[in-house]
């Protein structure tokens, strides 16, 4: 099942930071740092790869600790980039971006050249959490929902230091069939694109695999990495009272508590992917792509060819 979701406020969005773009000076994209890579707009890096970027990994304090330093050297060994990790309620935590983008573009300072940077990211990614705790203020909407921010917002954090707000951007085809599962279990993608029982399944294979002792832990189970996704899931139904008439289990609401209580960490700090495995994703997702464009332009000169007939 591929994962598709582009409404069209996001295509509104792409003409805004296509339009913006030519004034910034550095750009900030907000990652989930329990999804590094599926959270990275490829699209925005289409548009905005020119300029220094810096790369915050949000909600790290909910992510593997190993993993995220996997990723802070990734990002960090790429030129003109550098990469945080942080969580982004803490007002404390976030006073280093503005040193951060000074070190991308140390010529931008005073009224004459104040610095410029946009902030971007996919959504429900914790973008407008940071641009609260940045400002100390209220200057942005907050929820546990894909889409909130749907207008391009400038606040001024000091008198040379210009912050330009973006909704949140997803791209028009996801290409890596791991990165619609992660961003829907995320909760970057809103619910009426994705099936929860067929995300919650992808969920559980990967912790089976990882993080088999959370999953222990959690819903009271033993020998998980040996057990089948689907086991798992009505193993997950019955600890957790989603049992229907006759013994059957409520799949639906099973799923429901999985990607719940990966989203709310109380499964505990997990990271769904490392550096080296996005980059095989991206390749055989690649791959696939340029089949299918290959198939689909022989459909089209095979259109054009087919002799015509007279009625």
């Amino acid at each position: 099942m591929a994962i598709q979701w582009f409404p069209g406020h996001m295509n509104l969005t792409r003409k805004a930071i296509a339009e913006r773009i030519q004034e910034i000076d550095v750009v900030i994209e907000v990652l989930d740092a329990r999804l590094p890579g599926s959270s990275a707009n490829p699209l925005l890096a289409e548009m905005t790869g020119h300029k220094p970027t810096l790369k915050i990994l949000n909600k790290q304090d909910v992510a593997d600790t190993g993993r995220t330093q996997q990723w802070l050297a990734h990002y960090n060994a790429q030129p003109g980039m550098l990469a945080l990790a942080l969580q982004a309620s803490n007002a404390a935590a976030v006073q280093p971006l503005a040193a951060a983008c000074h070190a991308l573009a140390p010529g931008r300072v005073g009224l004459a050249k104040p610095m410029r940077v946009l902030i971007c990211g996919v959504p429900n990614v914790g973008k407008s959490t940071l641009i609260n705790a940045l400002t100390n203020k209220r200057h942005a909407k907050t929820g546990d929902e894909a889409g909130i921010t749907k207008m391009e917002q400038r606040i001024t954090l000091a008198d040379d230091f210009y912050l330009y707000d973006t909704p949140g951007l997803l791209w028009p085809r996801i290409i890596v069939a791991q990165s619609g599962f992660n961003l829907a279990a995320s909760g970057a993608i809103g619910r009426n694109a994705y099936d929860e029982e067929l995300v919650a399944l992808e969920l559980l294979d990967r912790l089976r695999q990882d993080y088999p002792q959370l999953l222990e832990a959690r819903y009271k189970l033993t020998g998980v990495a040996a057990m089948k996704d689907e086991e798992v899931l009505d193993a997950v139904g019955r600890q957790r009272g989603g049992l229907l008439g006759k013994g059957k289990i409520n799949t639906q609401k099973a799923a429901e508590i999985v990607i719940t209580e990966f989203r709310t960490a109380t499964l505990g700090r997990i990271t769904l992917e490392t550096p080296e495995e996005f980059a095989q994703w991206l390749a055989a997702g690649q791959l696939l792509d340029a089949e299918r464009l290959a198939k689909k332009e022989a459909r089209a000169r095979k259109g054009k060819a087919a002799p015509k007939t007279d009625a």
